[in-house]
């Protein structure tokens, strides 16, 4: 049989993940496997200006492909990206890290080389990603294939992270081709049994039900179970309500009827609080509740028959059903409602006619609720709505998606300057779809190098800076007017040129609505023609939207300051 390489099957392997650009930073112990990535004509090398930086572009990129891959060296390399690591484990999205480590025999001596902590240890910094992965490894000539494949695996199975370390010695040594695809390891599949049980304890809970709502999450997202989602859907027929948390915003169609909003608790508009609370059955798909998502925990999901489904068990009021996926718990649920008609809630009342919103004279100083508005109307179908956290994501929540829109945020980890190198990552895994995003001025000094990375490789994002002159989501919680909250005052229309995108970049600046709108029409034509576009978006540091308000006002109270 034929052989190739270690660092060839690996590159295929990412390849058959969907992966075609790998993100990282070059490092003397990675620059033999980065030889490799450079001649694979299947993949592109994006370097990033700091391994964080490649690890939310990573993160982002396999939100919309399905996987991603950061590449760094060993130690200071590797610990630099661990944080966005640790975001991805979080919010279950598959991130293959891939560390570029010094030889076997080197590492087995235990020599006292750079980016070691001097004491001959070489599996310190593995041990540290064991909490943030699902699978790690160090791979050896004789088992590389077998441990690539079993890693991958386990990222397939669970969603989430996998770390694998790549010693120098390791990166050209044959390696027989693989024989099969690349499968998921450890599923159990489903057990007959346990389904029929689980359908038919679904089928009592829902006879008496007149109103069911269908509540998402963002495990709906990573097991890719959209049309899923849909399905059960449509086979409720015209009775069924959907409402989404922020982490599952996107997994439903917000155009429908059926739609009643985001859910944040206490929070939440009162027809969609009434829509979950009040439903006679709730169907929890794919979410955990965590405290930005029910607005401090203020929900009211206790009295309410639910059906909750995980990606490994499914619970029916005390019952929990173990080793039942996510997938055919949605399949058998659509089919039970398809094939038993007489289960379905009675149709919903058609909706009123919404009053127009109010909007401002356009010549006055910007809002935020004209900022809103004015982005609301400019979203169009398909567009991928990117959003750091605080200001920009308590805003873009709101939003209703068109047909086919995405939305990205972190809303769980809650890293602050994500979003940016976050959507790098994302325009490059979808090149032909516009990413737009919203992201504070705070948060945008965290990972601002990543303007020229966009540049750089031709990726085209459309970038609203809020400037609203420091941490507003800090300000908000606690410390309004300390200096602690305060940032530099950049020059935002200025960094593009700075950072080397040059005619590759349009900049512009929005003190009142009008502006922003003539702004945005700009920047989506800069877009089009291949284009970076920043639009600095001028705000009053004590104006913040309303959902945000509350949600801080909640924090301010559970963290006793």
């Amino acid at each position: 049989m034929a052989s190739t390489t270690v660092a060839r099957y690996l590159l295929g392997r990412l390849n058959e993940l969907g992966i075609d650009h790998v993100f990282g930073v070059p490092g003397d112990f990675n620059l033999g496997f980065l030889d490799d990535v450079a001649a694979d004509d299947t993949i592109t090398w994006v370097g990033a200006c700091n391994e964080l930086n490649a690890g939310y572009a990573a993160d982002g990129y396999a939100r919309v492909r399905g996987a991603g891959a950061v590449v760094t060296t060993f130690g200071v390399g590797e610990l630099s990206a661990i944080n966005a690591v640790a975001g991805s484990y979080a919010e279950s999205v598959p991130v293959v890290a891939i560390t570029g480590m010094p030889a076997t025999d080197v590492a087995a001596a235990g020599a006292v080389l750079h980016h070691t902590l001097g004491d001959g240890d070489y599996q310190h910094f593995s041990r540290m990603f064991a909490e943030i992965t699902v699978a790690r490894t160090t791979l050896c000539a004789h088992n590389a294939a077998a441990e690539i494949d079993r890693v991958l695996g386990r990222l397939l199975r669970h969603r989430r992270p996998v770390h694998i370390n790549l010693p120098t010695d390791v990166v050209t040594a044959p390696c027989p081709p693989p024989t099969a695809p690349l499968t998921a390891t450890e599923d159990p599949g489903t057990d007959p049994v346990i389904l029929k049980a689980f359908v038919a304890h679904c089928a009592r809970l829902l006879a008496p039900a007149r109103t069911v709502t269908v509540l998402t999450g963002h495990h709906i997202d990573r097991h890719h179970l959209h049309d899923t989602l849909a399905d059960l859907v449509e086979a409720g027929g015209s009775g069924i309500r959907t409402a989404a948390f922020c982490l599952g915003k996107g997994t439903l169609d917000e155009t429908s009827p059926a739609f009643a909003g985001i859910y944040t608790g206490a929070l939440s508009s009162e027809s969609t609080r009434r829509a979950v609370e009040e439903a006679d059955c709730l169907i929890l798909a794919g979410a955990e509740l965590t405290d930005l998502d029910t607005g401090g925990f203020s929900h009211h999901l206790d009295a309410t028959p639910t059906i909750t489904l995980h990606p490994d068990h499914a619970i029916v009021g005390p019952t929990r059903y173990d080793t039942l996926g996510l997938a055919p718990a949605l399949e058998a649920l659509a089919g039970l409602l398809r094939e038993q008609p007489s289960l379905r809630p009675e149709p919903r009342p058609e909706p009123g006619e919404a009053a127009p919103a109010p909007t401002a004279a356009g010549t006055d100083r910007l809002t935020q609720e004209e900022l809103w508005d004015r982005l609301a109307s400019r979203l169009e179908p398909g567009d991928i709505l990117v959003s750091d956290l605080g200001t920009a994501s308590f805003g873009a929540q709101e939003l209703r998606l068109p047909a086919g829109a995405r939305f990205i945020c972190q809303s769980l980890w809650c890293s602050i300057g994500y979003a940016l190198p976050a959507a790098l990552g994302a325009q490059l895994a979808a090149p032909d779809r516009r990413c737009l995003l919203v992201i504070g001025d705070g948060a945008l000094q965290l990972t601002a190098q990543a303007i020229g990375t966009a540049a750089r490789y031709g990726a085209a994002p459309v970038i609203v800076v809020l400037n609203n002159d420091g941490y507003t989501v800090e300000r908000a919680i606690h410390g309004a007017t300390a200096r602690y909250n305060d940032v530099a005052a950049w020059n935002y229309t200025a960094l593009p040129a700075a950072f080397g995108a040059g005619d590759h970049a349009l900049t512009e600046r929005a003190t009142t609505g009008d502006e922003l709108s003539t702004a945005l029409s700009r920047a989506a034509a800069a877009h089009r023609a291949g284009r970076v576009a920043l639009v600095e978006a001028v705000l009053d540091r004590e104006d913040t939207p309303q959902l945000l308000d509350a949600v801080c006002r909640r924090l301010t109270s559970q963290n006793a300051y």
